[in-house]
């Protein structure tokens, strides 16, 4: 130990001090962290929706106006079908179709079939969706280019 005198006459031992510890957790870097993580997740999310890779046909198109979310019916070559992100064969389309319930039949049904698909399977599935008493269905197609013939 150490012995200090001051200017008073004291003298006694001194021992050093540490310094405090600081208790608290700095959460500056935590928000920055998460702040870009939300970022990079909210311009990641609308890239996530996974299909059947189909090439729509062109068409000029007027936009509709939506209220509800429409179920989606996707025809790939070589005749599957996608409806709701769950591929179905179409042997198995029917039973599928009838297992969506009754709140399922009274949504549109937006149907993208790819261009090269025959219009035979195309109305076979709509065939599918009308015995299963969905009636509000329409065809999806891409917009042709400004300046394309109709």
């Amino acid at each position: 130990m150490n012995t200090v005198g001051n200017t008073h006459g004291f003298t006694g031992t001194f021992t050093p001090r540490r310094a405090k510890l600081a208790s608290e957790i700095n959460v500056t870097p935590m928000v920055d962290v998460m702040l870009v993580l939300l970022i990079i997740f909210m311009v990641a999310a609308p890239l996530m929706t996974v299909g059947l890779p189909v090439d729509l046909p062109q068409a000029s198109l007027n936009e509709l106006e939506i209220e509800d979310e429409p179920l989606d019916v996707i025809i790939a070559p070589g005749g599957m079908v996608q409806i709701e992100g769950k591929e179905v064969a179409k042997d198995n389309l029917r039973a599928a179709l009838a297992a969506l319930g009754e709140d399922a039949r009274k949504q549109r049904v937006r149907i993208k079939a790819d261009r090269t698909v025959t219009y035979e399977d195309v109305m076979s599935v709509m065939g599918s969706l009308n015995e299963n008493g969905f009636t509000r269905m329409g065809l999806m197609a891409n917009p042709k280019p400004d300046g394309a013939n109709p």
